[in-house]
């Protein structure tokens, strides 16, 4: 994670330093906004990969020296297949179509867009 960190980082920077001469030089706020809001993000995603590298220590691919078989391993957990997730996409195309043609028919969607979020947030709750 030490390189995406200084990746990110780096891109911050960048966003950073074109944010102030945007902002000094236009004069314009959406503009300057929208730049603090991309550095904003991007140290974020570096703050977050630094503080992986110094919780976990230096990967395989964080090292020169590493052989292909240090990344070996398990890699993560893969669920089977699900419902929920055509729940959930069934739920916000009636909300949306709720939106147009009235409140009934959207809270009929949020309730199943509900139903479907709580599906995926809890399915493997007992795994």
């Amino acid at each position: 994670m030490k390189a995406e960190a200084l990746l990110f980082g780096g891109v911050a920077l960048f966003f950073g330093g074109c944010a102030v001469l945007y902002g000094l030089w236009s004069r314009e706020e959406t503009g300057t906004t929208a730049l603090v809001v991309a550095c904003a993000m991007a140290a974020l995603v570096a703050f977050f990969c630094l503080v992986q590298y110094r919780r976990r220590g230096p990967r395989a691919q964080d090292r020169t020296a590493a052989e292909v078989a240090d990344g070996a391993g398990p890699v993560a957990f893969f669920p089977d297949e699900s419902p929920w997730p055509i729940v959930t996409a069934l739920g916000f195309a009636v909300s949306a179509v709720g939106v147009v043609h009235g409140l009934w028919l959207f809270l009929i969607g949020l309730g199943v867009l509900a139903r479907g979020v709580c599906g995926l947030v809890f399915q493997y709750a007992r795994r």
